[in-house]
């Protein structure tokens, strides 16, 4: 595995793989990997002859107040499990080489962005979309790949790469979750041993929200009521959204459609925030 920490390598690097007619697959993480990354190397190394994972905390997609100091990192435990998984190349540039001085371009999608984690992330999908335009214009990728997790990102991206002519396939990974129903992810590692129990009711809601509608309830607002009434079971749970939108719009829908529609759920566990979804 080559670990590569200046920008213009790995342009370099992607020009010349891109010369040799190899396909290239990009993974873009913020590190404090986990077996969810891993599925999404697994899926990357069944489609591409070279597969690139991106390690960059983001600043700019972190408002003042939302704990860019505090976000998890392990770098040395990150390059060790893309070894194990078999990653071709560790992209892990620092703030200085995204971002150097005087930088003041950004990008921006105005309208999947907008609901769900953009009403109380004003700041966030901007970030989001400025490093995923930088790391496709660095990589030069012919697919990105995404966890299901986190859909309203992969589908603010899709976006982006549709509207700004990027020649990139957009690839969604179910989640991976661990035993309790918890998805994997970098934030879980901030949840003390209380917080983890009162976390895993996030599944609970979600898997009822589904049962509703698998015996055949189609009214939205019924199954938001459920499973926010299931979140409020536990009191370190604070609600920011219950949602059902359509999965590919990120527009909040008025009848489930199902397998078009989508239950997202975003809670504060004391200070931690998590997110979760399910297709209906």
């Amino acid at each position: 595995m080559e670990r590569i920490e200046s920008v213009h390598q790995m342009q370099s690097l992607a020009i010349s793989l891109r010369q040799q007619g190899k396909q290239i697959a990009l993974i873009a993480t913020q590190g404090a990997l986990h077996p969810g990354h891993r599925s999404l190397i697994e899926a990357a190394r069944s489609q591409a002859d070279v597969v690139v994972v991106a390690n960059f905390v983001n600043p700019v997609q972190f408002a003042a107040n939302e704990g860019f100091e505090k976000y998890p990192r392990d770098p040395e435990a990150d390059a060790a499990l893309c070894r194990e998984a078999g990653v071709d190349v560790l992209f892990a540039p620092t703030q200085a080489e995204m971002y150097p001085k005087g930088y003041s371009s950004y990008v921006t999608e105005e309208a999947l962005s907008k609901g769900l984690c953009g009403i109380s992330r004003p700041a966030h999908f901007r970030g989001v979309t400025t490093v995923l335009s930088k790391l496709l214009n660095i990589v030069r990728p012919d697919s990105i790949i995404f966890g299901q997790k986190n859909a309203q990102q992969a589908a603010v991206a899709r976006k982006m790469i549709t509207d700004l002519n990027f020649s990139v396939q957009v690839f969604v990974q179910p989640t991976v979750r661990e035993p309790d129903g918890l998805p994997f992810g970098s934030r879980n590692r901030l949840l003390s041993a209380g917080q983890r129990e009162d976390a895993g009711v996030l599944f609970r809601a979600l898997q009822r929200g589904k049962e509703l509608v698998d015996t055949g309830v189609r009214n939205t607002d019924r199954v938001i009521a459920e499973a926010t009434h299931i979140l409020s079971q536990k009191r370190r749970v604070r609600v920011i959204y219950v949602s059902i939108v359509d999965r590919d719009t990120m527009e909040p829908e008025r009848q489930i459609v199902p397998g078009r529609s989508m239950l997202a759920i975003a809670v504060w566990v004391d200070e931690v925030r998590l997110i979760d979804n399910i297709v209906l």
